[in-house]
């Protein structure tokens, strides 16, 4: 598969108060032709910054930013080849459906009936066919959000930009254009890069996923490499849930490292990218759904202190035991009719099979 865009090196720095401000910090990246790729990670990271970057609202500091084998660090943002759907639309008001769509193709002086055929195709693929000789206040707000996504794909660009366009949505609806936007990207076979700071946003719609945090690069890689072997423990804690366990590695046998935590002997795989030494300080990643109450030999000593009740599962929270700390961690059971809660109080074996959970280098 050829390589659709090429970041090199790109860092952008601020100059705030007479103090520098480095917004992205030397990424580099590789994004393939019809890939969905993902900018995950909290506010103020970088992702966004990074994606102006390559849409050319924004100047890179240094560094390079490739389409295909064309260098287009200094090429203004219009002749890019790239189409940008905004996170507030961004549609005329005073415009039909229509001629949002068509906007772009009669700036570049395309014939009506070119324009014709495009737009009612870009609508078709989104699903407003009848919408045409509609405004924008007429339709609700996932229908305004397909109008933006079909104004940029009439104009066929090589690769689209998207910063968190689902973000001003009801929570039903971003579930609904979740698999509309995947839907279309995949048949379409489009390159997109996508903004988000929500999890299950990335975790769903994605082929890769680049993790963002101060400006750098955490992890790249597909939703369930990261979510199964995260790098660093940002990412585990940043994508899904994750109980974050201190404790000293005591020995590896066969990529399974043995830790002491708080006296007890615990045993899971090591880690791909960051696993820890022998001697050294450890950090045992485990997901609270890979966790059972049971009596095992692969267990932690805990104490339960509350039961949230969600519906489809029973969120445990404990504290471990033969500690100083008053950390919280949790324990995620799969809720079964007649099932009774767990006291606050009891203490118990929070337990899980060595390859559940991940060992980090934490020195």
């Amino acid at each position: 598969m050829s390589v659709s865009l090429t970041l090199k090196n790109i860092t952008r720095r601020y100059v705030k108060d007479n103090e520098e401000f480095l917004a992205v910090s030397n990424v580099n990246l590789e994004v393939k032709d019809g890939e969905f790729l993902t900018f995950l990670g909290p506010s103020g990271c970088g992702k966004t910054t990074t994606l102006r970057m390559i849409a050319g609202f924004e100047t890179p500091s240094s560094g390079q930013i490739l389409l295909g084998d064309q260098d287009v660090t200094k090429i203004p943002a219009n002749e890019r080849r790239m189409g940008f759907v905004f996170q507030n639309y961004a549609l005329f008001p005073h415009m039909k459906i229509f001629d949002n769509v068509a906007y772009g193709l009669k700036i570049r002086n395309e014939s009506s009936d070119a324009i014709k055929s495009k737009v009612r195709e870009a609508l078709a693929m989104v699903g407003l066919e009848k919408a045409e000789h509609r405004y924008p206040n007429q339709l609700s707000g996932g229908e305004q959000q397909r109008v933006a996504l079909a104004r940029v794909l009439v104009l066929r660009p090589k690769v689209i930009l998207m910063d968190e366009p689902l973000s001003n949505l009801d929570a039903k609806l971003r579930l609904h254009m979740r698999t509309e936007i995947r839907r279309i990207q995949q048949e379409l076979q489009l390159t997109c890069l996508y903004v988000t700071h929500d999890q299950k946003e990335a975790l769903t719609m994605s082929d890769r996923i680049m993790v963002m945090n101060h400006g750098k690069i955490e992890q790249i890689g597909t939703p369930m490499k990261l979510y199964d072997d995260p790098a660093t423990a940002f990412v585990a804690d940043f994508i899904g849930q994750a109980n974050l366990i201190p404790g000293k590695l005591l020995s590896i046998e066969n990529n399974i490292g043995t830790i002491d935590v708080n006296g007890r002997k615990i045993t899971a795989r090591m880690g791909v990218l960051n696993p820890p030494k022998v001697g050294g300080n450890a950090l045992l990643v485990v997901r609270p759904e890979n966790l059972l109450p049971a009596e095992t030999e692969n267990g932690l000593a805990v104490e339960i202190s509350n039961a949230l009740f969600e519906g489809d599962r029973i969120d445990y929270l404990f504290k471990l035991l033969n500690t100083d700390s008053s950390k919280t961690y949790s324990m995620s059971i799969p809720f079964l009719p007649g099932a009774q809660l767990i006291s606050a109080g009891t203490k118990l074996n929070a337990s899980f099979v060595p390859q559940a959970g991940v060992l980090l280098n934490a020195d």
